[in-house]
């Protein structure tokens, strides 16, 4: 099998790995595939992402490349892949790598040849841009070090937020310890990691967000992927509905009003219903039930200023910088997002009368 047909086999088998929320990951047609644009912290990044192999011993029921799946299978040898990225970086200017992989059989025989791909790409090919390296179930501590020498970014994806849910997806995973004890270790050599969870009918939003909240706080991740379930054809679960996307959009919203603005995930818990979020947004949902009255937006502390709808840390800082807002395009010139907030402030002693509101 040559280079190219490998290259279309293993990035098509990678796009199940998330690098952002779907806006923001957007596929690019070389006619290769696996060359995404990804959006992260307002900037974005050229990525190739891809399988070191497809072949995988687990038996995960969602997964395309489980145990027993028809598949054409392939695997790259280290330095092929290298030299395939550093063709994609000159002449498609490709500048990051997501590397991943399946498990055929012993996990460190594989993260061995993936720490070797990327080797070969830094020292080789001199290659000093993003590498995010996926660590696999079961990986040795060692091998996690030494592939946080050459990466910019780790992870291994939890999949489900706690072990009975996971059952329900592998008889060959342990929870505690082919996954958190690996989250502990990379947690030990890189202060760069993520995580994805598959957002499915097994687990509630709370569940999902009990499990944020604890990775959050004890593991210090940068952050948490979502990934709303889709069924795969020639898998256990292919005649499962696929999970409504606004779902896992609203664990986005919700991700960032933890990690950027300081929510506490007991604020969260008073809107759901039946542990579920809202079908709103979750901050408009939370200033209808918790305020009061409309707040005099020149009066409000900065905990008060980023609870208002349309108005973020930067905005927040902004007026209690001295910037006094007399008429809505002040708020606006400031970078708030007026409409939103209209119904929630008080201007120079004024306010907008909504019908129903909070």
């Amino acid at each position: 099998m040559n280079i190219l047909e490998k290259a279309r086999i293993l990035s098509n088998s990678g796009r199940y790995d998330s690098c952002g929320p779907k806006m923001c990951e957007v596929k690019v047609d070389s006619g290769l595939g696996g060359i995404y644009h990804a959006k992260a912290e307002h900037k974005t990044c050229r990525l190739f992402k891809t399988l070191m192999d497809n072949d995988c011993k687990f038996d995960c029921k969602y997964c395309a490349n489980r145990n027993g799946c028809e598949k054409k299978k392939t695997s790259y040898e280290p330095k092929e892949l290298a030299t395939l990225f550093e063709h994609l970086h000159k002449t498609l200017a490709v500048d990051g790598l997501f590397l991943s992989s399946a498990v055929s059989g012993n996990p460190d025989k594989v993260t061995e040849r993936m720490i070797e791909a990327v080797r070969i790409l830094r020292f080789q090919y001199r290659f000093r841009g993003y590498v995010h390296f996926k660590i696999l179930p079961g990986t040795s501590y060692e091998m996690i070090k030494q592939a946080s020498e050459l990466s910019t970014r780790m992870s291994i994806n939890v999949e489900a937020p706690n072990k009975d849910v996971l059952n329900e997806l592998s008889s060959c995973k342990d929870y505690k310890n082919d996954i958190l004890r690996r989250q502990a270790w990379i947690s030990r050599v890189s202060k760069n990691q993520t995580t994805q969870v598959i957002v499915n009918k097994l687990a509630t939003d709370k569940d999902i967000l009990r499990m944020v909240d604890r990775e959050y706080e004890m593991l210090h991740l940068k952050r948490v992927y979502y990934s709303a379930f889709r069924p795969v054809k020639g898998t256990p679960l292919e005649n499962e509905k696929a999970e409504p996307l606004l779902r896992q959009n609203r664990l986005y919203n919700v991700d960032f009003l933890l990690r950027v603005y300081g929510y506490e995930t007991k604020e969260i818990n008073t809107i759901m219903d039946d542990e579920m979020l809202p079908n709103e947004d979750p901050k408009v949902a939370l200033a209808k039930a918790t305020f009061d009255g409309a707040i005099d937006i020149n009066e409000a502390s900065y905990d008060e200023l980023i609870r208002i709808p349309g108005i973020g840390p930067k905005t927040a800082r902004r007026i209690l910088a001295g910037n006094k807002i007399r008429k809505y395009e002040d708020l606006r010139k400031l970078g708030g997002w007026v409409e939103r907030a209209k119904p929630f402030i008080e201007v120079d002693g004024k306010r907008q009368t909504m019908i129903g509101e909070f």
